[in-house]
């Protein structure tokens, strides 16, 4: 009788523990951005247009979560082809010889509100560092068909850090392509059935 009760205390306390779900990431309703300054007076705008991702997490509490990212780097798109060749070239991404960009979060931490900090491993050409994205949880929606919930995501890189050092250096002392790359990221994720 002791070791029945023990068993139904013990698969009482396991449901109520939140077990971590599969989010996928609609590719459709994503947006993964960039900005750079170019010849420090005007910024570039880009994105990439291939990626895949996934989000591990109970629908309530992100810290217990996780988030990983695979970018084709090839798909970076400026609408400037002549640019995107440049910046799929060994100058800039080399995506003959690296051609995906990788994000596998690390810690994500509470902040106020709907707020929080997450940070990862994020691996350009080949070299990973630690980054930590500021972010937004946008909340949950039941809609065609599923569960589906938003996220906003904002870093700035330096990508003299992951071996992207092309540039020019302008006479009043900055440079063609400057270093700072602002990431804007826009998520919807849909809940695995």
């Amino acid at each position: 009788m002791k070791k029945l009760a023990s068993t139904i205390v013990g698969v009482a306390a396991l449901a109520g523990v939140s077990q971590a779900e599969v989010w996928n990431v609609d590719p459709a309703h994503t947006s993964i951005g960039f900005t750079v300054r170019h010849l420090v007076v005007t910024k570039v705008r880009g994105q990439f247009t291939d990626f895949a991702g996934e989000i591990n997490w109970d629908g309530k509490d992100l810290t217990k979560g996780s988030v990983n990212f695979t970018v084709q780097a090839k798909s970076i798109n400026t609408d400037i082809p002549k640019r995107d060749d440049h910046l799929r070239s060994a100058d800039f991404l080399a995506v003959d010889s690296f051609p995906t960009l990788t994000f596998k979060s690390t810690k994500i931490v509470p902040g106020s509100g709907d707020n929080f900090k997450m940070t990862g491993d994020l691996t350009i050409r080949g070299v990973t560092k630690e980054v930590t994205f500021d972010c937004t949880n946008n909340g949950t929606v039941s809609a065609f068909g599923g569960t589906r919930a938003g996220f906003s995501a904002t870093a700035t890189i330096n990508r003299q850090d992951f071996g992207v050092s092309w540039s020019k250096a302008l006479d009043n002392g900055g440079l063609v392509a400057g270093n700072d790359v602002n990431l804007d990221i826009e998520v919807e994720a849909v809940k695995a059935q």
